[in-house]
């Protein structure tokens, strides 16, 4: 290689180290705090959110069933639906942090629609506020929770037939500290 090749790659190399150490040095890598579409993930304070899939169950589907086990509210109306995101946290910091509770789900006429208290004794699959270890995810990787198809917490919305004519859905995520939720755009 010729000095003068060698020394215009120099700075280049300089520049990619200096980068990469940066990058290992803070330990956290930084995501955007609104996603147009589920897969990507949202940063809500020190933990990473993930939607790993969002649909309309359906309760007389024997796969489905186990997801509204621990549910106390009454069923769906008529003109209402059983709506589920399946939710995955990475805790990104060095040190122990807590995932939120607070979600709720918004339509684009500025419906809110929150979760239905599920009983987590009862179902397994249910999102709980939990303390995650530094670099640690939830669901935790040895629960039922984490070795479903979904690979995620579940939270149960009741939606009503409306939001199929008000959509995008919006998944707010509401972290302690952090002044505006978190956004997930959802499918359905």
């Amino acid at each position: 290689m010729s000095a003068r090749l060698h020394a215009r790659r120099l700075p280049i190399l300089a520049a990619a180290a200096l980068l990469a150490l940066g990058l290992t040095a803070c330990g956290q890598i930084s995501h955007p705090t609104t996603a147009d579409n589920e897969g990507l993930y949202v940063d809500a304070g020190p933990i990473a959110y993930q939607v790993q899939l969002s649909r309309e169950l359906n309760p007389y589907s024997v796969e489905d069933r186990k997801y509204l086990s621990g549910v106390s509210t009454s069923s769906p109306t008529p003109t209402e639906q059983w709506f589920v995101v399946f939710l995955w946290a990475k805790n990104q910091t060095h040190s122990n942090q807590t995932t939120t509770n607070s979600f709720d789900v918004v339509d684009t006429q500025g419906n809110k629609y929150y979760p239905v208290p599920i009983n987590s004794a009862v179902n397994p699959f249910a999102w709980t506020s939990q303390t995650v270890p530094p670099k640690g995810t939830e669901p935790a990787p040895d629960s039922a929770a984490s070795f479903d198809p979904t690979q995620g917490g579940e939270l149960l919305f009741k939606l009503g037939d409306s939001i199929s004519s008000n959509r995008p859905l919006t998944l707010e995520i509401h972290a302690p500290g952090q002044a505006n939720p978190s956004t997930v755009s959802l499918d359905l």
